[in-house]
């Protein structure tokens, strides 16, 4: 019973330390002289994914790949149907020309590459996985989108800055400290009560990071989405979810793969045809829909009706 009080205490604790830590960093970043588009670019971006890398770090330590694995096409997926989904059905997101020609385009590349890099059968080999050199291979990804977002930093477009507090020196080292511990406890709790429950009801860990952990870790976004579009800022709404799919995939997975080389079940192929499927259908919508460069709430009702299928066939059936 402890177990699985720690388990959802932990997302909880998970979520705050990882909001602490960006709180301070932001802090320290803007006394420092960075603007808050460099801000928002990097310390703001990478913390509404670091719940998905803090989880996958302490799964792949304790070689639980298949809770990695799951956890980032989980968090992917729903990002995709559910979040972009609500975000649209909340106000029509209309996608402005920056986001359409890089977001999405990177957002497609990095599914085709995890695809490539974990169907090992491609190349001749007998056993799927994404090694070590894989891993390498998605974050030197990671660097030249890191690379490209700061060499972009002067479209306003790409601007999804937000007011930074300035909080003393003192204080913002110890909001890092605090959410530091935050993810570090969240984390190893999180992962403990995945696997306790993956024993107790004889679900695969892949199936728990699919859904149970993918759905709570994805929540930060989920919840910035949904602001943004109630704000009707919907770039931001679209923006935040493509940016964490991208991030997930070439710094999260490949933090995992360069840990502890990933054991790919060729059953994950489908969630990777799903996030395929509805990125190209996204990207059609897009450009060719009733509305130009617009996800409608019609639209939007589709993809979260997907994500409702997608859930009870992957605890169900």
């Amino acid at each position: 019973m402890t177990t699985y009080i720690l388990f959802i205490l932990g997302f909880a604790i998970l979520i705050y330390g990882a909001k602490l830590l960006v709180d301070g960093a932001s802090s320290i970043g803007a006394k420092a002289g960075l603007s808050q588009l460099i801000i928002g670019l990097s310390i703001v971006a990478l913390g509404t994914s670091l719940p998905e890398l803090v989880i996958n770090v302490f799964a792949s330590i304790n070689g639980n790949t298949g809770l990695a694995i799951g956890n980032v096409l989980g968090s992917n997926v729903m990002n995709t149907l559910l979040i972009i989904g609500i975000a649209a059905i909340i106000y029509p997101i209309k996608v402005n020309t920056s986001v359409c020609k890089r977001d999405s385009w990177v957002n497609l590349l990095a599914i085709l590459l995890v695809g490539v890099l974990a169907n090992d059968f491609i190349f001749g080999n007998s056993a799927n996985s994404i090694d070590t050199i894989d891993g390498i291979i998605l974050l030197i990804f990671f660097i030249v989108l890191l690379y490209m977002l700061f060499s972009n930093k002067g479209n306003s477009n790409d601007n999804i800055e937000s007011d930074i507090k300035k909080y003393t020196y003192s204080k913002s080292t110890l909001l890092i400290i605090a959410g530091s511990f935050g993810l570090f406890f969240g984390g190893r709790w999180i992962v403990d009560g995945a696997l306790t429950i993956s024993r107790d009801f004889g679900v695969s860990e892949s199936t728990i990071g699919l859904t149970l952990i993918a759905v709570a870790t994805s929540l930060p976004e989920l919840v910035t989405s949904v602001v943004a579009a109630l704000k009707k800022n919907t770039d931001i709404a679209i923006g935040n979810a493509l940016g964490s799919n991208v991030f997930n995939i070439f710094l999260v997975l490949g933090t995992s793969a360069v840990i502890n080389p990933i054991a790919f079940d060729s059953n994950l192929n489908i969630e990777i045809g799903i996030l395929l499927v509805s990125s190209l259908f996204l990207m059609l919508v897009i450009r060719i829909g009733g509305a130009a460069r617009t996800i409608t709430r019609f639209e939007g009702i589709l993809l979260s009706v997907s994500y409702i299928a997608f859930l009870f066939w992957s605890l169900f059936l």
